[in-house]
């Protein structure tokens, strides 16, 4: 297959679907270089919760883009694009080929389809709309939101905090509206040729099994405990901070605050990852040209080695 772009490659797929392992493994035979493309895995500190590699297999494989800010921090999808542009373009010169490896769809699809321009992060506004939601509470800024910005307002829940913040920021820091970001045609391409490669349970009973089983480990591990650090080293770490409501932290969290029991917590904890491997999965099955690949498959190595080889020629 001729390439007349720089060859990059996405391997993407739902949580605990074997992304990392495979990863690692392909790493030992292309000269890759690994990018995460993983929205919880940039936090310092949070590493039980998110399945971040262990320090045997980034010494063995390094990760770019785990561990680079604390969680009370926030961390936008155009940092994401910035940061994730200057690594390809890094590796590359290298003589290596970038490997985006995450379960974090949107930072795919930004990277391919790009974003459009919108105005930067401005801190100090979004402390004052922070502050005047613990006064009031998330439901009364998302009535506000309505009231200038409607169309975005009516795609949201009333406590997404994230989201509701981040649509009253753009508005008040440059009088447009975020809906109106979303319709500009202002956006950059994307200049490399990409090769997607998914992984997919062929049986969801599968996937359902691993997912009980990794959020088994967790709690084995110290899940519980991690949180109660969190909290204990970052004073200002609140509830509704993106890093916190991440699945798992976000019921410990509920957990402490006694809103149920233990037994309680962790099968909310199974469930939400059941729902986000679910959203992740239909995501994909909206992506054009990805190449699917059964993460069930006892020859999944052999199959996506063979596809790398042949997209390589």
């Amino acid at each position: 297959m001729a390439i007349d772009k720089p060859p990059i490659f996405f391997l993407l797929g739902p949580t605990a679907s074997g992304k990392t392992k495979l990863a690692v493994d392909l790493v030992n035979t292309f000269p890759f270089e690994i990018i995460s493309v993983d929205s919880a895995q940039i936090y310092q500190d949070m590493n039980i919760g998110v399945a971040k590699p262990s320090q045997n297999v980034l010494n063995v494989a390094p990760h770019h883009l785990i561990n680079i800010i604390r969680p009370d921090e926030t961390y936008s999808v155009a940092q994401f694009l910035q940061d994730t542009l200057r690594l390809i373009d890094e590796i590359l010169l290298r003589g290596h080929i970038p490997l985006l490896v995450g379960g974090t769809m949107m930072y795919f699809n930004a990277l391919e389809k790009g974003i459009n321009q919108m105005p930067k992060t401005d801190y100090q506004i979004r402390k004052d709309i922070e502050k005047e939601a613990i006064q009031f509470g998330w439901p009364k800024l998302y009535e506000k939101l309505k009231s200038v910005d409607n169309e975005t307002a009516m795609k949201l829940n009333p406590n997404d905090a994230q989201r509701i913040s981040r649509g009253l920021e753009v508005f008040y820091s440059s009088g447009k509206t975020l809906s109106y970001f979303h319709k500009s045609k202002n956006k950059n391409e994307f200049p490399f040729t990409v090769f997607k490669l998914g992984l997919m349970p062929s049986n969801r009973k599968i996937l359902h099994q691993r997912i009980e089983f990794r959020v088994n480990e967790m709690i084995e591990a110290g899940l519980f405990k991690e949180v109660e650090f969190l909290r204990k080293k970052y004073p200002e770490l609140q509830n509704h901070m993106p890093s916190m409501r991440s699945v798992g932290y976000r019921q410990v969290l509920e957990y402490f605050n006694g809103d149920f029991q233990e037994k309680e917590c962790i099968d909310k904890i199974v469930f939400a990852t059941r729902q986000l491997a679910k959203r992740q999965m239909t995501w994909m099955r909206s992506m054009e040209n990805l190449n699917v690949f059964d993460c069930g498959n006892h020859r999944l190595n052999e199959e996506v080695e063979a596809f790398i080889k042949a997209a390589l020629v």
